[in-house]
């Protein structure tokens, strides 16, 4: 066979490679760099939205070196709060400065749950005298139980006690008074007797000396003062069982006064007492509920509600993240879009806590591991009076962080 019709192997060859393995290593290079192009925008996406939801300390140093601020690129920020959702003409509204947080309505000082008085154990409720809406102050009469009729009677007989026990003592003190004045007035009659004893002895052993009387007069005036000396040291005995002329100082009188005093301490312990019987108000404030019937032991959730409703305020909880924007004095607009509802109020305490998240959305799926902060606001008067029927009412609260002016 001639040189010029033997088969060329190599172009057979390389006819055969691309024919069963397609385009050369060179193009087949350049498709494989083509494919990792969406695999990098994907990877990236997927980190921004990772960076967005979790929000990395590494992230976050970003933004505070940067001094950027999440969702300050656009006017309708969409990262909110778990759960929270805005009403249209809210979110068009919203700007970057704004913080969003969930709230809930109370009246100054939180709601006070009124329980059964301390030592009262199973005693039931007698009476009920205040309704729902009632105006109460500090110390106003709630409620009766029924065992107010039993420490009422230990408080008459502790009253009866006293008086008996002061009667004692009155008569104890007469009876000393009377039995010292008397002790007193024998000894200064033995004192007389053997003074005028003594005098006849002088005389008559004087009379004796000169021979002008007899040995036997003379012993008769001898024993005479004798006895005289003898009254006299009984009577002083009489007097020593007194202490001192002070009355109150003698001690049947201090065994009366103390009798009196344990009276009092029962007649106290008594009245104390019947404050187990009776349920007061704790603070000034309005009949929010009552949960107990006459008849009934009150359970967990006491006897009345009571909350100070004149002024109303509203417990906002801020995510952590966005705290450090939040102010006193700052303007808060509140929304209640189930009631249509939107009131005003100004920031007044910012918390030093962080706290898991308390205000639970109605979505099951919402995060309620969220950490924040508590925010007291103040509703302004006229929404504060519109507010006082809504105590505990879940609201949506946007605060308005921007500075303000001086």
């Amino acid at each position: 066979m001639p040189e010029s019709e033997k088969p060329n192997d190599h172009l057979t060859l390389d006819i055969i490679d691309h024919d069963t393995q397609g385009a050369p290593p060179a193009a087949r290079r350049k498709w494989r760099r083509l494919w990792l192009l969406p695999v990098c925008m994907l990877t990236l996406m997927l980190g921004g939205f990772i960076g967005i939801y979790f929000q990395p300390p590494g992230l976050r140093a970003l933004f505070s070196v940067t001094g950027l601020e999440p969702g300050g690129g656009t006017s309708r920020p969409f990262a909110l709060p778990a759960g929270v959702a805005l009403p249209d003409e809210v979110a068009d509204t919203l700007v970057p400065t704004d913080v969003i947080g969930l709230a809930r309505l109370m009246p100054r000082g939180d709601t006070s749950v009124v329980a059964l008085p301390f030592g009262a154990q199973n005693a039931r409720l007698a009476e009920i005298v205040v309704k729902v809406g009632d105006t109460i102050a500090k110390g106003d009469l709630l409620a009766t139980l029924d065992n107010l009729p039993e420490l009422q009677s230990q408080l008459a007989t502790a009253v009866a006690n006293v008086a008996v026990r002061e009667a004692a003592l009155v008569q104890t003190r007469q009876t000393i008074s009377t039995n010292l004045a008397v002790d007193k007035a024998h000894l200064a009659e033995a004192q007389a007797i053997a003074k005028v004893a003594a005098a006849d002895l002088a005389r008559t052993q004087s009379l004796f000396d000169r021979g002008f009387t007899t040995q036997a007069e003379l012993d008769q005036a001898l024993s005479r003062a004798d006895q005289a000396a003898r009254g006299v040291e009984r009577a002083e005995a009489a007097l020593a069982q007194y202490l001192s002329d002070v009355l109150d100082e003698q001690p049947d009188v201090v065994v009366a006064l103390r009798n009196l005093e344990a009276a009092q301490a029962e007649l106290e312990r008594a009245r104390l007492d019947l404050n187990k019987g009776r349920i007061v108000a704790p603070i000034d404030g309005t009949v929010l509920d009552i949960a107990a019937r006459p008849g009934e032991t009150p359970g967990q959730d006491g006897v009345m509600t009571l909350g100070d409703v004149s002024q109303m305020m509203a417990e906002v909880e801020v995510h952590q993240s966005r705290i450090d924007a939040v102010k006193t004095g700052q303007k808060v607009e509140l929304l209640g879009e189930a009631l249509n509802l939107t009131l005003r109020g100004e920031v007044r305490q910012v918390g030093l806590l962080v706290q898991q998240q308390a205000i639970v959305a109605g979505d099951i799926a919402a995060n309620t591991d969220a950490r924040v902060v508590k925010v007291l606001v103040a509703l302004d008067a006229p929404d504060s009076a519109r507010a006082a029927r809504f105590t505990n009412l879940e609201l949506v609260a946007r605060i308005d962080t921007r500075e303000m002016e001086p």
